[in-house]
């Protein structure tokens, strides 16, 4: 009851919306609404070449699932037709935890147009890939309010960059969490790190953590 879930990395194009969100609905309704998801769209056109899914596209099947995923977490039945996704009266429960689904969480390098508007309309969580600059942060907050929505309201989750010294080697945690205490400035009160990145011995996981908050501490006094 206190650890929340987060699907991380889900490419959404790669899959069909309807199966998405049937598997993203059913796991926040078990976990009592404490999933978080961050869609995005990948890097790697040999993912898309594989599955036949055109990589050029990636941007429109991603709006497009977001569509689709809040009509079915509403009222049943619901009805779709477009280009890439067309089905007619479907039934779909049980609904995930809350009303407007699963919180959904946008993040990536920059301040993309499509991301702002994706945040915008349809995100709970900003995790963004590296700094944000403070331009870039007017502009979500001029977005945000342009469409009655307050980014208070926003998770704000900041990330560690973890750089790794050779092909063997794990990265320097002191290094990866120097950003936080400026990232909190900005208004980031939660924080990701991968223990996988920082240590090998799985045994280990528990004073990993430990550490981390130490030394978070340590930094923000």
């Amino acid at each position: 009851d206190r650890l929340r879930l987060a699907a991380s990395a889900v490419i959404a194009p790669l899959r069909h919306p309807l199966l998405l969100a049937r598997e993203l609905g059913t796991l926040d309704l078990l976990s009592e609404g404490r999933l978080t998801v961050l869609p995005n769209v990948s890097w790697s056109r040999d993912e898309y070449a594989a599955l036949g899914v055109p990589f050029s596209r990636r941007g429109k099947l991603l709006d497009e699932h977001l569509k689709i995923w809040a009509k079915l977490w509403g009222p049943s039945p619901v009805s779709h037709e477009s280009e890439y996704y067309t089905f007619q009266d479907v039934y779909f429960e049980p609904k995930a935890y809350r009303p407007d689904g699963p919180r959904l969480c946008f993040g990536g390098a920059g301040m993309h147009d499509a991301m702002v508007r994706r945040i915008v309309r349809y995100g709970h969580a900003f995790n963004p890939l590296g700094k944000v600059t403070p331009e870039q942060m007017q502009t979500l907050k001029t977005a945000m309010a342009a469409a009655g929505r307050d980014i208070a309201d926003l998770e704000m989750i900041g990330s560690t960059r973890a750089v790794f010294p050779d092909d063997n080697s794990c990265a320097d945690l002191a290094q990866a969490l120097e950003p936080i205490p400026a990232q909190m400035v900005q208004g980031f009160t939660t924080f990701c790190i991968k223990p996988s990145q920082f240590t090998d011995d799985p045994n280990a996981v528990g004073a990993f953590c430990r550490e981390v908050m130490r030394r978070v501490e340590s930094l923000t006094a």
